[in-house]
């Protein structure tokens, strides 16, 4: 620690501080644009400066290492006038576009210059004027509001790995540009609008929409991924007009993905908001709640519970999914699964699911294996940190199945899965842990969900076993599932028991014809085929009349995730809650309420009747996840199965349609336009 004195108050800082942060620590403000915590100094827009004893001109704090014993001031007239001057260099080309900028009220020059600006310019030259750029369907540009702060350069330099934009030219004529004119393909390009200090880069889908200070802000998390990032919805007048990134050290930092942040707009389009009844002619028509529920407790009768299976998606809440196990074992059903794309394998504690180093544990790990997954696409904030910790030098990366454009160097052992019965390659992942202190293997639930998923589980928990992955006071074994409800359902046990069959096996029993009824619950990626309704009756609980509902005998319209209280687990075991920021769409209902309401009409006794009562009692059956925000560890066990042979399985698991992953995102324009805008990106490449 070194001692230095700040306005002639002593305080202990750390060592490597910079001056600007010593003054943080004594409680003095300093004004910054290029300044940013989380991204390298560049100590280009001056504005941060200070006096320091012994120096001719004032500092730039930002960049500027404290030494010991160091006097500085911040507000001598000296300071105040050298800041002024840099604000007036910095307003003489800004043009005044505050009363239609979209950055007006959370603009930092408006606040600096309120401070450090003058009433009147003394620049009489003609102003500079820069082309707007394309940066694609998601980021608007009025370049010519640039101050060259590099806050949008350097985050995707260092966070986002994608190296899209650089200065071109110099001096006045300097501008901030694409290499190519094709857009940014970053899957966290949105946060640059957050960065930016000014209004140079704002938000295409916002533009014009509201201002800042109509709008009324919400905490709640993100369910386009199993991160649960948190997030900030804001809402005017019932109509959800933007997302922001809410600040989590522990899971998002403070960035989330575009598909966060942009598909917010699919919260309005294509919902369901009444129930449908298909009638004796074939076609579904509206109905009452009364009706819809006594057809199904009609068709729940016809079958025998074998018969029956249920199927929960990507979207599905905790309490949905308990009340729905309640209520079908209530009738002998064990026909559940919330694994709809089929991921298998044998479950002996909660470690064989969950993200055991928890996601803030990357942040120290050294080595790291990759196993058939693409956490660019499937965790898109969970992979800009690992590039972060990457970026340290202090990790090194393999790969099996796994995609080569991680923005990080990877060195790839291969792309057939079968590589993991060859004893060289069992030894080059044992050489490669050897010595390591924080060891991380991350299994991704894509190549579970292969046929080989149950025994690729079992051989990647024998290498974590064998090279010492899980120890004592650390676990790096860790499954990525990219759907918020997974590990949700996996807790409170929405899987098949006694003599149920899971996902995979109820798709081979429908093209059988011998599952008779089938529950969809949010579940369109649930991939039936072309399915026969004659023998087979669909049962569709959704809020988007997405894929799967077209096909539906009785659809029931249920609540989207900012239109309730509801539980979600993320990847972790981290429970957290949605908030209700909207209002329900037309006679749409928290999903479990409906089974609540079919378990009172078929003569089953429920121990709750309201959403409290509902959670004390999956507190109870459940206690490792009720502590909100909090995770419970969970014991591992090694496993004392066998080693099985591994079938040839050729994949890198690359995500081939980020943007459209679950009902809300297909629903979404601004997604399609990501779609459309980047897939002819893609064709023209190919077509050279």
């Amino acid at each position: 620690m070194k001692k230095v004195f700040v306005n002639e108050q002593e305080i202990l800082v750390p060592d490597s501080a910079t001056v600007m942060q010593a003054c943080e620590i004594a409680g003095e403000e300093i004004p910054r644009f290029c300044y940013h915590e989380s991204l390298s100094i560049a100590g280009n827009c001056r504005m941060c400066l200070v006096e320091v004893e012994n120096s001719a001109k004032p500092v730039a704090s930002c960049a500027f290492p404290v030494a010991e014993g160091m006097k500085i001031v911040t507000n001598s007239d000296k300071v105040k006038k050298a800041r002024k001057g840099v604000m007036e260099f910095l307003l003489i080309n800004h043009p005044l576009d505050c009363p239609i900028c979209d950055q007006g009220g959370e603009c930092d020059l408006q606040d600096q210059s309120l401070y450090y600006g003058k009433s009147y310019s003394r620049f009489e030259e003609n102003k500079r004027a820069v082309e707007d750029k394309n940066f694609g369907p998601l980021v608007k540009t009025v370049m010519t509001r640039c101050i060259h702060c590099t806050r949008c350069v350097r985050f995707l330099d260092e966070v986002a790995g994608t190296h899209e934009l650089g200065a071109i030219n110099r001096g006045e004529s300097m501008e901030i540009a694409t290499v190519v004119e094709e857009g940014i393909t970053s899957e966290l390009s949105g946060n640059i609008i957050d960065l930016c200090p000014v209004g140079a880069l704002t938000s295409k889908p916002y533009a014009f929409t509201a201002r800042s200070w109509e709008l009324n802000h919400h905490d709640t998390i993100d369910v386009t991924d199993g991160l649960g990032s948190n997030i900030v919805v804001d809402e005017f007048q019932g109509e959800i007009k933007r997302v922001l990134p809410r600040f989590n050290e522990n899971i998002n930092q403070e960035w989330i993905s575009d598909k966060s942040r942009f598909s917010y707009d699919g919260l309005n389009i294509q919902r369901l908001d009444k129930p449908f009844v298909r009638n004796i002619e074939n076609k579904l028509t509206t109905t009452d709640w009364e009706t819809s529920l006594d057809k199904i407790s009609f068709l729940l009768k016809q079958y025998n519970s074998n018969q029956i299976g249920v199927v929960a998606g990507s979207l599905s809440d905790v309490e949905t999914m308990f009340v729905a196990k309640e209520m079908f074992n209530g009738l002998g059903v064990y026909n559940l699964d919330c694994r709809f794309n089929g991921s298998n394998f044998k479950i002996e504690t909660r470690s064989d699911w969950l993200f055991n180093s928890k996601v803030s544990g990357i942040d120290k790990i050294d080595k790291l294996l990759i196993v058939g997954c693409d956490p660019k696409r499937e965790a898109t904030v969970l992979n800009a940190r690992i590039r972060k910790r990457w970026l340290t030098g202090e990790l090194e990366i393999i790969s099996i199945c796994a995609p080569n454009d991680l923005t990080y160097k990877v060195e790839n052992l291969g792309n057939d899965i079968a590589i993991l019965n060859n004893a060289d390659i069992i030894n080059t992942i044992k050489d490669f842990f050897q010595n390591s202190k924080f060891p991380m293997i991350i299994l991704g639930d894509s190549i579970l969900s292969t046929e080989e998923g149950e025994n690729i589980h079992v051989i990647t928990k024998k290498i974590a076993d064998s090279c010492n992955v899980i120890k004592e006071d650390w676990n790096g074994f860790n499954i990525l599932s990219p759907y918020a409800s997974r590990a949700g359902g996996l807790e409170v046990g929405f899987i098949p028991t006694k003599n149920g069959i899971n996902a995979k096996q109820m798709k081979k029993k429908i093209l059988e014809k011998e599952i008779k009824l089938l529950f969809l619950i949010e579940a369109d990626d649930f991939d039936i085929g072309e399915i026969d309704n004659e023998s087979t009756k669909i049962v569709y609980v959704g809020h988007h009349g997405d894929k799967l509902a077209s096909k539906a005998d009785v659809i029931l319209p249920i609540t989207a995730f900012t239109e309730k209280k509801a539980l979600y687990i993320n990847i972790e075991g981290r429970p957290q809650f949605t908030k209700k920021i909207i209002q329900n769409k037309g006679l749409a209902v928290d999903g479990w309420k409906i089974f609540r309401a079919l378990a009172d009409k078929l003569g089953i006794k429920l121990k709750y009747n309201n959403h409290q009562q509902l959670l004390d009692r999956i507190f109870k059956l459940h206690p490792e996840i009720s502590s909100i925000n909090e995770i419970v560890p969970a014991k591992c066990l090694k496993s004392n199965k066998s080693i099985p042979k591994i079938k040839s399985l050729k994949s890198s698991f690359l995500v081939k349609n980020y943007y459209q992953s679950c009902p809300i995102t297909r629903a979404s324009i601004n997604m399609a336009n990501c779609i459309k805008r980047f897939s002819k990106k893609e064709e023209s490449i190919v077509n050279g």
